[in-house]
């Protein structure tokens, strides 16, 4: 069954969150804030198929070809959070983009209730348009500064999963990191895949940071999908870390594991450079 026709549509989002999503109680005290200071930092709109996503881009100052990262957003779209990321990733060198990849769909910005986002968009956005909207956000960032060659992406939550899908995709990627994002689930026509399913398929080393409490994430989930990689002869290197639950590196939500979280991001840093980007 094809996916549906939805590049002809208008952007339902045509600008970034302000701040932090409003699909949380509260923003926690432990939220970091990187400065732009010495960086191009700010939001973009990023041509795709149909029109244009808002997307959020922050890089150094400076000449350039940077190494691209792709940050592959939360459910709850490209806020504060997701845009402290690309900061963060920028400061130590790389091209950091973060596509809103769910503009066609619905209007984050204004939804506070993340069963929603999961029926309303999450669930109905096709794995195949989300392909071509981060390969159109690589070549955009090529055309920008960024370098074609040094090509890695992360991403968090969902966005993990769409990491793996990613690695299974672009045979041009040098790494991925996937934080905790889903392993399993039910496939539909138009998310037909898994990332176990596509384990034994990616291009490119891939490191996957997984939280031992994350009730969503079982341990067979995680033990099936480094099976179906050594199988197949492609490395993943997983790494658990014990008691931290789903969402540890979410420095705004009370999920957040500061140790877990500084490690995960030095691991993923030396990840990249061991595989020649950084």
């Amino acid at each position: 069954m094809a996916a549906p026709d939805l590049p002809r549509r208008q952007m339902i989002m045509t600008t970034l969150i302000t701040g932090f999503t409003l699909a949380t109680e509260r923003v926690e005290a432990t939220e970091i804030e990187t400065p732009a200071t010495g960086l191009v930092a700010g939001e973009v709109q990023i041509p795709v198929e149909g029109g244009t996503l808002p997307g959020y881009r922050a890089a150094p100052e400076g000449v350039g070809p940077f190494p691209i990262v792709l940050v592959i957003e939360e459910i709850f779209g490209v806020h504060e959070y997701i845009k402290d990321i690309c900061r963060r990733l920028a400061h130590v060198g790389f091209y950091a983009v973060a596509p809103e990849l769910y503009a066609r769909l619905g209007d984050l910005a204004h939804m506070t209730d993340f069963r929603k986002i999961i029926g309303d968009v999450i669930s109905k956005a096709p794995d195949d348009q989300m392909m071509r909207d981060l390969d159109a956000t690589a070549a955009w960032a090529a055309s920008q500064g960024g370098d074609a060659s040094r090509l890695v992406v992360t991403g968090f939550c969902r966005g993990g999963r769409q990491t793996w899908l990613y690695a299974a995709h672009n045979p041009r990627l040098r790494a991925a990191v996937a934080w905790y994002g889903p392993l399993s689930g039910m496939p539909t026509p138009i998310q037909p895949q898994t990332a176990i399913d596509l384990a034994g398929k990616i291009y490119c080393p891939l490191l996957a940071l997984y939280g031992g409490e994350d009730k969503g994430i079982p341990p067979a989930d995680r033990e099936a999908a480094q099976k179906a990689a050594d199988d197949a002869g492609k490395y993943v290197q997983m790494v658990v870390y014990p008691g931290a639950g789903h969402g540890f590196h979410a420095d705004y939500r009370p999920s957040y594991d500061p140790a877990a979280a500084k490690d995960g991001w030095r691991r993923m840093l030396a990840f990249f450079k061991a595989n020649g980007v950084g």
